[in-house]
């Protein structure tokens, strides 16, 4: 898989990463081995940049992944946040980015996945009781330790990510963007990470999986998948979105591909290195494809079309956890 440049710090990535969370949290139904295997085929396909967290689990999705890779772990880039702060029994206590969780958040992952160095630890949210220059400051210290090689935010707005970066060079954000999702060509987002030299990462960039087309009403999820509880999976919601998944079905059968690939090309062709998720070998597969479909402009005019800003039904999260995520 091709390899391109995550910001302008100096840190490579393969095009397109593999997002791990579902492996161990909030979606159900994967089991170890399964897991395993993917992460196993994602590394023959070439993908070099896995994405965890300390909250997936807690912490047993820095532990999967950490097996997973045994020995192969230095070819490949391993990113992890922090942002919540838990107990090492994994009750949590709410946000914590002070210098002081950080520094103890960042020696129990490199315990978790077995490794001595983090290559792009990101702040998986903003503490609103920390300044944020003194959560980065105590990251770049971080890098500055050799304990990390990079360091990103998640979820901030424009402003915050401006302060970040002046505190200590931001090599990566990660927000949720898709087709279903373009609030960061609005908010200003992705305008600043491209002027500031800041790769630019989307998390659920299938639309948190109903962009693939295999989700036709809410009890296609499974029983506990955290999916069910968010605006944008409700059975009406589902129905008016089926709409535009279909449009976008249309125009991917005509490529003579599928519409994960077409929405996975989509964020690619717009200059982002996106970590789609899945527990499954062939959906692996068939996402690591999406690296190679060219889009032409005739393409992107009608994608635009079938899916513009605002295009989906019910909002990707609840109002009280969108207030919260966007520091």
């Amino acid at each position: 898989m091709k390899q391109v440049a995550l910001g302008s710090q100096g840190l490579t990535s393969s095009v397109m990463g593999l997002g791990c969370m579902g492996m161990s949290a909030f979606y159900g139904g994967a089991t170890e081995n399964e897991s395993i295997r993917t992460i196993r085929r994602a590394l023959d396909l070439g993908v070099t940049m896995f994405d965890t967290a300390e909250a997936y689990g807690p912490f047993t999705n820095e532990q999967l992944l950490g097996k997973a890779l045994g020995g192969d772990r230095d070819r490949v880039g391993v990113a992890t946040k922090f942002a919540i702060e838990f107990d090492d029994d994994g009750t949590p206590h709410g946000p914590n980015g002070s210098p002081e969780y950080a520094r103890r958040a960042l020696d129990r992952s490199l315990r978790h996945l077995g490794t001595d160095h983090i290559d792009l630890w990101y702040l998986h949210r903003v503490d609103p009781a920390t300044p944020i220059e003194e959560t980065i400051g105590a990251m770049g210290q971080a890098v500055e330790s050799g304990k990390v090689r990079y360091i990103g935010v998640s979820e901030t707005s424009a402003e915050t990510l401006k302060k970040a970066h002046a505190t200590f060079p931001i090599t990566a954000i990660q927000s949720e963007y898709s087709l279903f999702e373009r609030d960061a060509e609005h908010n200003g987002v992705l305008d600043t990470a491209r002027e500031l030299g800041i790769g630019f990462v989307p998390f659920s960039p299938l639309g948190r999986g109903f962009l693939g087309g295999t989700i036709t009403r809410k009890d296609d999820l499974p029983e506990g998948d955290a999916r069910r509880n968010l605006p944008r999976f409700s059975d009406s919601a589902i129905e008016a979105n089926l709409r535009i998944v279909d449009v976008l079905r249309t125009l991917a059968e005509r490529k003579g591909i599928t519409p994960a690939q077409l929405a996975l090309a989509w964020v690619i062709h717009n200059g982002t290195t996106p970590i789609p998720g899945t527990t499954k070998t062939h959906r692996v597969e068939e996402n690591a494809a999406a690296a190679d479909v060219e889009l032409t402009r005739e393409d992107l005019a009608e994608i635009d079309e079938a899916s513009p800003h605002g295009a989906a039904t019910g909002t990707r999260n609840t109002e009280a956890a969108m207030a919260r995520d966007r520091g």
